[in-house]
C-alpha cells in the first residue's frame, strides 16, 4: 500500500530534537515525530515516594495532552477532576521504560520526574515520550555529575520508543494518526541499545494477529529503535 506521507512501510516519520526547549527544568527536550510534538521535561527532587527502599532513587512519569493537541479540543485532566484511563496507562509505561535506564542505588535518594507533555498528537505520542523522556532523563543525570552532586551518570542504557502496525493487511513502521485510526493491530515497543525488549505492547484492533504477524511487527520496531538510538547519540554527543 502507498503511504499517505509517501514513506516507504519501513521508515520512520522525520525526527528532530531541540534541547534546552525550555528554562528551568533539569534536562529538556522538544521531540518531533513527523506531526508528533511531545516537550518532555526532567525534574530532579531531592526525596523518594515511601515505598522506594533507603538509599536508592526512583525516575517516574507524567503525561498529560494539551486540550488543542488534537482536531477538536479536548478537556484538561484537571477539569474532570482525575486522570483519565489513557493518560494513566501511557505515565506508567513511560515510567517503567525510563527506570529500565537508571542504576536507581547510584542515582541516590533522588527522584526524578519526567513531564511529557503533548503539544500535537498525530500518533505515536506514547513511544515520542519514551524517547524524548529519555533524552531529558539523561540530561539531568548529566547536570548532576557537572554539578558534582553525583561521581558518575546512574544511566546504564539507551531507551528508545516506537510503534508499528498493521493497516490494510500490510506490516508498517511509526504509524501517523491516519494509519493508526484503523489500523487492524497496533503495536507499541521500547528496547534498549543491546536491542534487548523493555516493553511491549500489541493489541488486535480489527482482528486477531499471530505470533508471526507480532515477530515481524517487533523486527519493524527494532529497525526503528536503532534509528532512534543513533538521533539520541547525537543529540547527547555520543556519551552518558
Amino acid at each position: 500500500m502507498e503511504r499517505q506521507d509517501g514513506r516507504a512501510f519501513d521508515a520512520l516519520r522525520p525526527i528532530r530534537v531541540s534541547t534546552d526547549f525550555v528554562k528551568f527544568a533539569e534536562g529538556n527536550c522538544l521531540i518531533e515525530c513527523g506531526d508528533t510534538k511531545v516537550l518532555c521535561c526532567a525534574s530532579v527532587e531531592p526525596r523518594t515516594p515511601p515505598h522506594v527502599a533507603e538509599g536508592t532513587g526512583w525516575v517516574t512519569a507524567e503525561y498529560s495532552m494539551l486540550p488543542r493537541a488534537n482536531r477538536e479540543r479536548s478537556r484538561r485532566d484537571v477539569d474532570k477532576l482525575k486522570l483519565s484511563p489513557r493518560s494513566a496507562e501511557i505515565q506508567r509505561l513511560v515510567g517503567r521504560s525510563l527506570r529500565a535506564a537508571v542504576d536507581l542505588a547510584r542515582l541516590g535518594e533522588r527522584t526524578v520526574t519526567i513531564d511529557c507533555d503533548v503539544l500535537q498528537g498525530d500518533g505515536g505520542t506514547r513511544t515520542a515520550s519514551v524517547t524524548g523522556g529519555f533524552i531529558a532523563l539523561a540530561l539531568a543525570c548529566r547536570r548532576l555529575v557537572e554539578s558534582g552532586e553525583l561521581f558518575a551518570s546512574p544511566i546504564r542504557h539507551y531507551i528508545t520508543g516506537v510503534s508499528a502496525g498493521i493497516v490494510d493487511d500490510q506490516p508498517l513502521l511509526d504509524l501517523q494518526y491516519s494509519e493508526d485510526s484503523r489500523a487492524q493491530v497496533d503495536l507499541n515497543c521500547v528496547m534498549n541499545e543491546r536491542g534487548e525488549l523493555v516493553e511491549l505492547q500489541g493489541t488486535g484492533e480489527g482482528r486477531a494477529f499471530t505470533v508471526a504477524e507480532q515477530e515481524t511487527l517487533v523486527r519493524l520496531c527494532a529497525k526503528g529503535c536503532r534509528e532512534l538510538l543513533a538521533v539520541e547519540k547525537g543529540v547527547l554527543g555520543g556519551k552518558l
